[in-house]
């Protein structure tokens, strides 16, 4: 991404940009007070009106501005891991994200099904954090009505 690895963690923490860059996330319900901290949550709905499913996402690590770890609640499929690892490179940073399901009926998808699925959801989830990022997430919501 053509950022800073904060720019990155900066979009991360503000929990409020979440449907923005989710693939599949369509709004927000609730916001620990404690977010993005260890421990806390993120209360979400996923889908489309009127096929909307109410979930959750809680944070596992914060490591600010290098790595984060969440455990992502998407029933009726189940759970997943969510790493993001952003490391500087040049004038901007490199941004990995890992996903794997961890609980639920996904679980048992072969993994050869399941990571071409994640894998293409994951490059639209990061070509859209990026343009929130490299966008300047300090501006908030109202970036993507500024242009």
């Amino acid at each position: 991404m053509s950022c800073p690895p904060e720019n990155v963690f900066a979009v991360l923490a503000d929990v409020w940009l979440y449907p923005s860059w989710v693939v599949a996330a369509s709004r927000m319900r609730a916001v620990d007070a404690a977010w993005p901290t260890a421990g806390s949550s993120i209360h979400h709905s996923v889908g489309v009106w009127p096929a909307l499913i109410d979930d959750s996402t809680s944070a596992l690590e914060w490591e600010s501005p290098g790595h984060a770890l969440f455990t992502a609640r998407g029933w009726p499929i189940g759970k997943s891991h969510v790493a993001l690892n952003v490391k500087a490179r040049g004038g901007g940073c490199v941004v990995r994200i890992t996903e794997d399901a961890t609980a639920g009926p996904g679980r048992f998808v072969p993994s050869f099904l399941r990571d071409p699925a994640i894998s293409m959801r994951n490059v639209e989830t990061l070509r859209r954090l990026a343009f929130r990022a490299e966008g300047g997430a300090e501006r908030g919501p109202r970036a993507l009505t500024d242009a």
